[in-house]
C-alpha cells in the first residue's frame, strides 16, 4: 500500500473532505510508526503500511471497512471501550491503571492507548487517530495537532492564525523559537516568538507585531514560502544569514514548512538551539500541522479581504469629520453589528447650516449588505441636499419621505424600511426635531439627570403620512444624544426597559462630555447585538474650547514627538502643572500603543474647556476596540492603560469605520482643588 494516498482510499471519496482530515490522512500515510485513522460515525479504517502488518490477514480487506467488524469481539473489550470513549468525549482514557492490568490486550492494532480524537475544521469531532507503536514524544503531539485544529476553526483574521500556530509551535518542549510568514504582495509579512518572551494572557489577545521582509530574502521562511517545499536542518547555522539578533543566531536546527494553498503562499518554521535529527514521524507531524495553518490562513484572507471591501464601503458612507463648532462639541460612535464583515445601514452626520445653525442626524436603513450601505449612502446624500435647501425638519423628512417611496417603486419592493431623527441647532440652543420611527432623542442636563425629547412619533420613511416637529431647548451645559436602535434593543429585553437602562445610565453620568456619554449609552443595556451600533452627541458648551492635534507617523520617534508637542501646547494654554504631567505621560503610552498594536500613523487631539482636558489617539487600524482586560499590559512595557486609569477621571475607546480611538479625561477644577 506504500504511495497510497487520500483520493486512493476505497469505499470512502475524499472529495470534499474537510482540509484538517486530509492533513491527519497524510500525517498517517508518510509516519513509519504503525498509525490508523478511524474515521466517520462507522469508524471506517485509514492506515499505513506499518499498521497493515500489525493487522495480518486481515489486510487489506480491512482498509476502509468498520472497525466493529475488523476487530469483532476485540471491539467489545476495553480496547474497543477506549476507541469509543476518544470519539464521544473527545479525550482517550488518562488514568494510567486503565485498563486493569489483568485486562486481555489480545490485538497488537488496536491497543487502549496511543488514541487521540480528531476534529475537523469545525471544531466536530470526526474519528479516532490510533497509534499502535507509541514512541512517547510523537504521541504526546498527537492530541496537540487535534488541538490545534479546533483553536485554527475558531480564527477570523491572520492575527488569530499567526498567534494559534505560533502557540502550537512553541508547544513543543525543546522549540526556542517560531516564526510564521505570509505573502503580502511585494515581501512577506512575518511574526516570530521566542521562548521566554515576557506574554501573559492579555497581550496574546492583542494583534502580533509583524515586520517586513524582502520577496528575495536568503531567509529559510521565504525560501520555503517561495518555493513551496519543506526543508529540514538537522545542524548549523540555518539563520545566520538572515538573523535579526542573538536569537536567530542560537537556532542550529530548523524546520522550514511551506503553507500553500491556491491563494496563498507562506511558511511556518521551528528553531532550536541543538542539534537535533528529525525524525520521519514529526516530519510528518510538523507538514500536517502546516496544512492545518495554510487552510486557515487562506480562509483568514478571505475573511479580511471581504471585511476591507465593507470597511471602504462603510467608509465612504460616513462623513469625514464632525463640524469644528465653538458653541457645540460633538462626538460619534460606530460599532458595526454581525461579525464586521458587511456593511450596515446606521449612518450618522452633522453640518453647518446657513445663518450659523447646525444640522445633526442619525439613521437606519434596514439590512447588512450592500443595498442597505447602498441606500443609506442615498438618504444621506439626498437629506444633507435638501436640509442647504430648505432645513425645516418637516420638509426634510417629507422630501426624503418621497425618495424612499420612489426607490422602492423603482425596486418593485416595499421593503425598504429607513429610520431617522434629523434635528436643527440654533445659535442660542433652540432645537427643532423630526423623527421617523426613529427612537426619540435624549438630553442629558447640565446639573444631571437625562430625559427624552416628546417629539412626536412618525412613520418610517417611505411610508407617507405627515410629518410634524417638535422645539425644545439645549441649555448650556446639556447634551443631545441621537442613537440608533442597536443600542437599546436585546434579545428578550422589552424595548421599554431598554430606553430605560440609557436614560439611567446617561443621567447618572459624571458630566455632559459628548465622546464619554456615546461610551456610557453603548455600554448601557449590557449583552450583545448582532445589530449595528450608531451614536451622535452634541453638547451645548458653557463656554468655547480650544483645540489642537497633531499627526503621529508610524515611527519610533513618534511618542517623543507627542510629548515634546503635547507638553509646549498645553503650557501655552496655561493648563495647570500636575495636569500637563500626567496628560502628557498617558499621551504618550496611547501614542506607543497605537503604533505597536494597530501598525499605522495616527492622530492626537487635545481638546481644553473650563471643566477638563479631553485627550484622544486615533489609529487607522481594523483590530477593534480595546477593553478593560486589557488594562495593565496593553503596552509592550507592561503599564498599558492601567496609567490611562490611575491618572484620568475618565477613558474610554470608541470603535469605528476608520479604526479606533482611545480617550482619556482630567478634570481641571478638580486638579486646581475646587
Amino acid at each position: 500500500m506504500s504511495g497510497s494516498g487520500p483520493s486512493s482510499l476505497p469505499g470512502a471519496a475524499t472529495d470534499g473532505w474537510d482540509p484538517g482530515l486530509l492533513a491527519v490522512v497524510d500525517l498517517v500515510f508518510g509516519s513509519p510508526v504503525a498509525m490508523a485513522f478511524l474515521h466517520g460515525d462507522r469508524l471506517r479504517l485509514i492506515y499505513n503500511d506499518a499498521y497493515g502488518q500489525l493487522l495480518g490477514d486481515r489486510h487489506p480487506d480491512a482498509y476502509g471497512a468498520p472497525a466493529a467488524e475488523v476487530f469483532g469481539a476485540v471491539w467489545a473489550g476495553p480496547a474497543g471501550a477506549a476507541v469509543r470513549e476518544a470519539l464521544h468525549t473527545g479525550f482517550g482514557p488518562r488514568d494510567p491503571e486503565w485498563p486493569a492490568a489483568d485486562d486481555p490486550e489480545p490485538d497488537p492494532a488496536l491497543p487502549s492507548r496511543g488514541l487521540s480524537a480528531v476534529r475537523d475544521g469545525t471544531g466536530r469531532i470526526a474519528g479516532v487517530l490510533v497509534v499502535a507503536v507509541e514512541p512517547v514524544p510523537v504521541a504526546h503531539r498527537l492530541q496537540g495537532l487535534s488541538e490545534l485544529a479546533e483553536s485554527l476553526a475558531g480564527t477570523l483574521t491572520l492575527d488569530e492564525v499567526a498567534r494559534v500556530a505560533l502557540g502550537y509551535g512553541l508547544s513543543f518542549p525543546d522549540v526556542h523559537q517560531v516564526a510564521f510568514g505570509v505573502d503580502d504582495g511585494d515581501d512577506w509579512r512575518v511574526v516570530r516568538r521566542v521562548r521566554g518572551e515576557v506574554l501573559d494572557d492579555a497581550d496574546e489577545r492583542l494583534p502580533p507585531v509583524w515586520r517586513r521582509i524582502p520577496a528575495d530574502s536568503v531567509s529559510p521562511l521565504a525560501v520555503a514560502a517561495g518555493a513551496g517545499l519543506a526543508r529540514f536542518t538537522a545542524d548549523g547555522h540555518p539563520l545566520r544569514e538572515s538573523a535579526l539578533d542573538r536569537h536567530d543566531e542560537k537556532v542550529r536546527a530548523l524546520g522550514a514548512l511551506p503553507l500553500r494553498t491556491p491563494s496563498l503562499r507562506g511558511a511556518l518554521t521551528v528553531g532550536r538551539h541543538d542539534q537535533y535529527p528529525w525524525s520521519p514521524a514529526e516530519r510528518a507531524l510538523l507538514t500536517a500541522a502546516a496544512k492545518l495553518v495554510a487552510q486557515a490562513a487562506e480562509r483568514a484572507r478571505r475573511f479580511e479581504n471581504q471585511h476591507g471591501t465593507a470597511q471602504l464601503l462603510q467608509r465612504s458612507m460616513l462623513p469625514e469629520n464632525l463640524p469644528d463648532d465653538p458653541r457645540f462639541r460633538l462626538a460619534a460612535r460606530y460599532d458595526p453589528g454581525v461579525d464586521g464583515n458587511a456593511a450596515g445601514g446606521d449612518f450618522y452626520d452633522a453640518f453647518a447650516l446657513p445663518g450659523g445653525r447646525l444640522a445633526v442626524v442619525l439613521g437606519d436603513v434596514a439590512g447588512h449588505d450592500v443595498r442597505a450601505a447602498a441606500l443609506m449612502g442615498q438618504v444621506r446624500a439626498a437629506l444633507r441636499a435638501l436640509a442647504l435647501t430648505d432645513p425645516e425638519p418637516t420638509s426634510v423628512l417629507t422630501g426624503l419621505d418621497r425618495l424612499v417611496a420612489s426607490l422602492g417603486e423603482e425596486a418593485r419592493t416595499d421593503e425598504l424600511f429607513v429610520t431617522v431623527t434629523y434635528a436643527v441647532l440654533e445659535r442660542d440652543g433652540i432645537l427643532t426635531v423630526a423623527t421617523a420611527g426613529h427612537p426619540p432623542p435624549l438630553v442629558r442636563h447640565a446639573g444631571g439627570g437625562a430625559d427624552y425629547l416628546d417629539v412626536p412619533v412618525g412613520t418610517p420613511l417611505g411610508l407617507g403620512g405627515a410629518r410634524r416637529s417638535a422645539v425644545s431647548r439645549l441649555a448650556p451645559g446639556d447634551t443631545l444624544l441621537l442613537f440608533s436602535d442597536g443600542v437599546v434593543e436585546r434579545r428578550g429585553l422589552d424595548l421599554g426597559a431598554g430606553l430605560e437602562k440609557v436614560a439611567a445610565s446617561v443621567g447618572a453620568a459624571n458630566g455632559g462630555d459628548p465622546r464619554s456619554l456615546c461610551a456610557v449609552a453603548c455600554a448601557a443595556v449590557g449583552g450583545t447585538t448582532d445589530d449595528d451600533v450608531a451614536v451622535l452627541a452634541v453638547e451645548h458648551a458653557t463656554a468655547p474650547s480650544r483645540s489642537a492635534g497633531m499627526e503621529i507617523p508610524a515611527e519610533p520617534t513618534a511618542p517623543g514627538r507627542v510629548r515634546h508637542w503635547m507638553s509646549a501646547q498645553l503650557a501655552a494654554w496655561n493648563v495647570p502643572e500636575q495636569v500637563i504631567g500626567a496628560a502628557v505621560l498617558c499621551a504618550s503610552e496611547l501614542a506607543t500603543n497605537a503604533l505597536l498594536h494597530a501598525g499605522t500613523a495616527a492622530r492626537v487631539q487635545v481638546d481644553l474647556s473650563a471643566e477638563r482636558l479631553l485627550v484622544a489617539v486615533s489609529d487607522t487600524g481594523t483590530r477593534g476596540a480595546v477593553t478593560r482586560a486589557h488594562a495593565e499590559t496593553l503596552s509592550s512595557r507592561g503599564r498599558g492603560l492601567g496609567l490611562i486609569e490611575e491618572l484620568s477621571d475618565a477613558w474610554g475607546t470608541d470603535p469605528a469605520v476608520r479604526g479606533s480611538t482611545v480617550w482619556f479625561e482630567i478634570g481641571i477644577r478638580a486638579s486646581n482643588g475646587a
